[in-house]
């Protein structure tokens, strides 16, 4: 079993950053790729970004591009997400998602295995 939590949500004003932070524990060694999705008021939960092991490499929603920057520390098995240039629409609850080992890459945006509680990201005035 693997365990994820987050942490770093909070208020912040539209145009302004918030850094998140996933660290994940237990079986750590069956975890292949590492990410986050969001859910928003009135929304379904929906893919944000993620950073695979080897061979390594990113996704990210069209709608976060340019904005967030997913990274990630294998020798720490954690993932944190930075987000730039928040608007208002960015206000969701953020699930840090790990897959596991032997799985197909993409699967991370559709079907991950283990999930965290979630951490409220809040972006007004």
């Amino acid at each position: 079993q693997v365990q994820l939590v987050e942490s770093g949500g909070g208020l912040v004003q539209p145009g302004g950053s918030l850094r998140l932070s996933c660290a994940a524990s237990g079986r750590t060694s069956s975890i292949y790729s590492m990410g986050w999705f969001r859910q928003g008021p009135g929304k379904e939960r929906e893919f944000v970004a993620s950073m695979s092991g080897f061979p390594t490499g990113t996704y990210y929603a069209d709608s976060v591009k340019g904005r967030f920057t997913v990274s990630r520390d294998n020798a720490k098995n954690t993932v944190d997400l930075q987000m730039s240039y928040l608007e208002p629409e960015d206000t969701a609850l953020y699930f840090c998602v790990a897959l596991r080992r032997f799985r197909p890459v993409e699967a991370i945006r559709s079907n991950p295995d283990w999930w965290g509680q979630g951490t409220q990201v809040t972006v007004s005035s």
